[in-house]
């Protein structure tokens, strides 16, 4: 990596953090205050997408922005969603003390689990496209099922989803997943650029993470 994008990573690294520190902040805020439970149950399933809608159009529109997540690489990408695990276990924790849905629990925090351990499996094994596709596929997938059985519970108006307004689970449904969400998708973008030479091309998205 020469010195002028090493600035330039640096220097995104840091507003990234910032805006990450921020964010994270107002849903510890949000929750700590109530906030959330001012808000109709339905329109929470809305703030969830929007979480992960915004960081996606600004990558589409932001040239800059993009080049930034190329720098950091699938690499990254993938690694970051070993978070999951310990989502899943929080999931636990609330289900044992019937905090959430009983299904809700299960599609959710068995999901997590399996995609963190994914995660950690791909970022430690030899780096292939396919691993990434196959990762990135699954762990998406299962934020449909997760956020679907969510918003299938509320529908039925059960009491008991009032757990995700609460700490520290409402770090996982109002940040974390807009997070992991949106790095899906760029990385589906990052695996479509590479489709047509496939080693070099990933190995080239790894090179400076």
């Amino acid at each position: 990596m020469n010195k002028t994008v090493e600035i330039r990573k640096n220097r995104g690294t840091r507003i990234l953090l910032a805006v990450l520190s921020v964010w994270g902040m107002a849903v510890v805020i949000a929750a700590g205050t109530g906030a959330y439970r001012a808000i109709y149950p339905l329109w929470l399933a809305g703030l969830i997408a929007l979480g992960i809608v915004v960081p996606v159009v600004v990558y589409g529109l932001s040239r800059r922005f993009r080049a930034y997540i190329e720098t950091a690489g699938l690499q990254t990408l993938t690694a970051f969603h070993i978070w999951r695990i310990a989502a899943a276990l929080v999931f636990f924790w609330y289900g044992a003390h019937g905090l959430l849905p009983e299904v809700f629990v299960r599609n959710a925090g068995w999901g997590d689990l399996i995609a963190g351990l994914l995660a950690l499996g791909v970022t430690s094994l030899p780096k292939t496209r396919n691993r990434y596709l196959v990762f990135h596929l699954f762990g998406f997938a299962d934020f449909v099922v997760a956020v679907g059985t969510g918003l299938t519970c509320f529908l039925l108006n059960d009491p008991r989803m009032s757990g995700i307004q609460t700490l520290p689970m409402a770090l996982i449904p109002f940040y974390g997943v807009g997070i992991s969400g949106a790095s899906h998708i760029m990385a589906f973008d990052l695996l479509r650029r590479c489709a047509g030479t496939v080693e070099r091309d990933v190995k080239h998205a790894d090179a400076t993470a």
